[in-house]
């Protein structure tokens, strides 16, 4: 019984650890998508389906919420980015970059300016996960 409880614990903790790989992996993949704007939609629906299994196998897992939240920023589907961005807030993290995506994409949503800054003050002193990014910000847009 112990052996079998063992399996279980190991099973477990090579599924988490391929989970921060494919992170990384996806962190990685982002950022070519600036070098590769030719595949600008190819990139963006591979980064989603790989996000959206993640969050298959962990629903909770803050990091791919926050990071498929920058990418529906990036892809101008804000409904979609607030929603998985107050997931991850509701689910308690504290990730620099969750605030500031928020932030981000409620400025493209043309949200009052305190909604946003609050967001913005609360990523003051806060700590960026390594494996999330922060969804692109045009100022020239805005």
């Amino acid at each position: 019984m112990d052996n079998k409880k063992y399996c279980i614990k190991e099973n477990l903790h090579k599924q988490m650890k391929s989970i921060s790989q494919r992170l990384e992996n996806v962190k990685k993949l982002q950022a070519k998508r600036w070098e590769n704007e030719d595949h600008w939609d190819t990139l963006n629906d591979l980064l989603v389906k790989e996000l959206d299994e993640i969050l298959l196998i962990e629903p909770e897992n803050t990091s791919a919420l926050i990071n498929i939240g920058a990418i529906y920023s990036d892809m101008g589907e804000n409904e979609k980015a607030i929603d998985y961005l107050k997931m991850a807030l509701n689910l308690g993290s504290e990730d620099k970059n969750l605030f500031i995506n928020l932030a981000i994409v409620m400025i493209y949503m043309e949200k009052h300016q305190a909604e946003y800054l609050e967001y913005l003050e609360d990523a003051e002193g806060k700590v960026e996960d390594p494996l999330t990014f922060k969804a692109y910000f045009d100022p020239q847009s805005h």
